[in-house]
């Protein structure tokens, strides 16, 4: 008997299953070789660079900021150098013991709290892991000293050197200037700040913040070499220098800013100095002001309560452009334009003010009781009638819609933003018929609409809230043609030597069509108010070298408080080019305080040596 030896023979179907499975080990095989080939020949070069770079770590060096000059040349804001404490990383002690105990010696030194270092600094490592930690900045010499030379005692604290914001001025063009501070998280979302990282400082408020672009500059870095565990490596790499800032001009004029300052003194209240044409601000301030330089490092919570309490003045109030005020007398011009323009008046018809008027159960008088008899437009400008005004606004009221006076205010920039370059404009308010209608439906005032609040709208009174820069641009309106301007103060970025490279072109202006006669009906009435013999401000610009055509104003403001005094002036007539508006809270009479306040400004403007006038007393007509 024989053993059949023979194996059996492959089917076909296990052939075919034997040679896919070949085959898609041969591709699999083929997919892992091309991608070895991929990443050692063609990618090997990157992935080399970027494994480098896993052991080069860059520690930020943040750039000074642009500084800031007047449209001199002159300083108004620059750099100084400051001292920081600050905490390395990779030196600070391992155990959660030590590092309390270091945290409680810098607590002492510094007059901090324990937990506010921490967190600060915990903050900043998880932002920027292998940077140093700022504890302070802007320490004293004698502190620095202690520090070095107790170094064991303060394991991985070192000192530096910073940059800080320095306004040597004090005091003077703060409001203006703004502050500078960390990016917040909200900010960092911001496209605005797409090339700032945490940590970063940047215009928080004012100019500042306007031209933070610019005023920024670009960091540098200080590369280190770190090692497999993460300690630093004694290698030294290549550092990069960080790039200035640029410088920005401004528009201000540094003489007439610090007069202006001066002639309000302590009291609250606001000026603006601006080109009627181009709309080129030469001194804008607030009173009362605070010194920047004490909120250099940060503003707590402290420092902003004490500069917004009412109490102390507010401080921090801008009042040039976010003041609320009613404008009194010199609402005057508006209320001309617009009883001009809207045909109620011809600009020789003569009304007769006997000094009072009755309407709706009411008398309606003059300042100081004044009966100016009959007079024309010019000689109610000259005199300050009100009589004159109050009949004008009866008439609006009972035109059309009784809006004309509203809308005049609006096209000459009474009650909107006027654009200037600086945040936080407030608009104010106009008020007409259906702004109260609503709210007397919503329950918030106690009346409706009446003829009496567009007779006090006429001359400046009851619900108007403007401020200077607004009336400013209305005043220039008039004076230039028709020109609505837009206030600025950036005039063009340089570099470091003072060289042009991007000039701030003014943005374009808007026109009213208000007719040269008009106009010029109105000027000469606030020709005459400046100089005319019943004049309300004659008796302080009557030995002043250069004609101005200006108008005073006093507005009530509450029962309880004082006069609001105002003066609008333009300067030189009977072609100005200036206009400077002042207005001083509870100061009386407009030609007692704000036409004094408002002489000095343009004597530093004209350059007039020797004109120390402070306090005048008004002729007769001193609303």
């Amino acid at each position: 008997m024989y053993l059949d030896d023979r194996r059996p023979t492959i089917t076909p179907q296990l052939a075919r299953r034997v040679a896919i499975m070949g085959g898609l080990a041969v591709v699999v095989l083929g997919i892992v070789f091309f991608r070895l080939w991929y990443l050692q020949v063609l990618s090997g070069e990157r992935y080399v660079a970027e494994a480098n770079n896993n052991r080069v770590r860059e520690i930020k060096v943040a750039a000074p900021r642009g500084e800031i000059v007047d449209r001199n040349g002159r300083t108004l804001v620059d750099n100084r150098m400051g001292l920081a404490v600050r905490i390395t990383p990779n030196d600070l002690p391992r155990e959660q013991e030590k590092k309390t105990r270091l945290y409680n010696r810098l607590a002492e030194l510094l007059d901090m709290q324990e937990r506010e270092i921490r967190s600060s600094v915990r903050e900043q490592l998880r932002a920027l892991p292998f940077s140093a930690a700022t504890v302070k900045q802007d320490v004293g010499l004698p502190l620095v000293q202690y520090i070095e030379e107790n170094q064991k005692a303060f394991p991985g604290v070192t000192t530096e050197k910073v940059f800080l914001r320095s306004y040597p001025h004090d005091e003077v063009g703060a409001h203006l200037f703004g502050t500078v501070g960390e990016v917040s998280a909200e900010q960092l979302r911001d496209k605005r700040y797409r090339e700032v990282e945490q940590g970063d400082r940047i215009g928080q408020s004012g100019i500042e913040s306007t031209y933070d672009r610019f005023l920024r500059g670009v960091n540098g870095a200080t590369k280190v070499q770190v090692d497999a565990t993460g300690s630093l490596t004694p290698r030294q790499l290549p550092r990069q220098e960080p790039v200035p800032g640029r410088q920005l001009r401004l528009s201000l004029d540094l003489n007439v800013q610090q007069t202006g300052h001066e002639a309000l003194g302590a009291r609250k209240g606001a000026f603006v100095v601006m080109d009627v044409k181009s709309g080129q601000v030469h001194a804008l301030g607030s009173s009362p002001s605070f010194d920047p330089n004490r909120y250099v490092k940060r503003i707590r919570d402290s420092d902003y309560r004490r500069l917004t309490s009412k109490a102390l003045g507010e401080p921090l109030l801008n009042r040039a452009v976010q003041g609320d005020y009613p404008a009194g007398s010199t609402f005057k011009l508006v209320s001309s334009v617009a009883a001009l323009e809207g045909g109620l008046i011809e600009p020789g018809t003569t009304v007769f003010d006997p000094g009072v008027i009755s309407v709706g159960g009411r008398d309606w008088q003059n300042a100081r009781k004044a009966a100016n008899g009959p007079v024309d437009m010019r000689q109610a400008l000259e005199v300050s009638s009100d009589v004159y005004y109050y009949r004008l606004g009866q008439a609006a009221n009972a035109t059309g819609d009784g809006r004309l006076l509203q809308r005049w205010a609006g096209r000459l920039g009474i009650g909107r933003a006027s654009g200037i370059d600086l945040p936080a404009e407030l608009p104010g308010v106009v008020p007409s018929p259906e702004w109260r209608d609503r709210l007397f439906k919503e329950r918030k005032t106690d009346r409706p609409w009446s003829v009496g609040d567009n007779m006090n709208l006429s001359v400046g009174q009851g619900d108007l809230s403007t401020n200077p820069l607004q009336m400013a641009v209305a005043y220039a309106a008039v004076a230039n043609g028709g020109w609505v301007v837009r206030p600025r103060l950036g005039m063009r970025v340089e570099d470091g030597q003072s060289r042009p490279v991007q000039e701030l072109k003014p943005p374009a202006r808007r026109r009213v069509n208000v007719s040269a006669e008009h106009r010029q009906v109105i000027l000469d009435g606030l020709r005459r108010a400046a100089s005319g013999p019943r004049g309300t401000s004659t008796d302080v610009f009557k030995d002043f070298p250069i004609q101005i055509a200006g108008k005073t104003g006093t507005a009530e403001k509450g029962l309880a408080r004082a006069d609001q005094a105002w003066y609008i002036a333009l300067a030189p007539y009977p072609d100005p080019q200036y206009v400077v508006a002042v207005t001083l809270e509870e100061g009386g009479f407009g030609a007692e305080t704000a036409a004094p306040a408002a002489r000095r400004i343009l004597a530093s403007l004209f350059g007039v040596v020797g004109d120390e006038r402070k306090v005048v007393r008004g002729s007769s007509q001193t609303n």
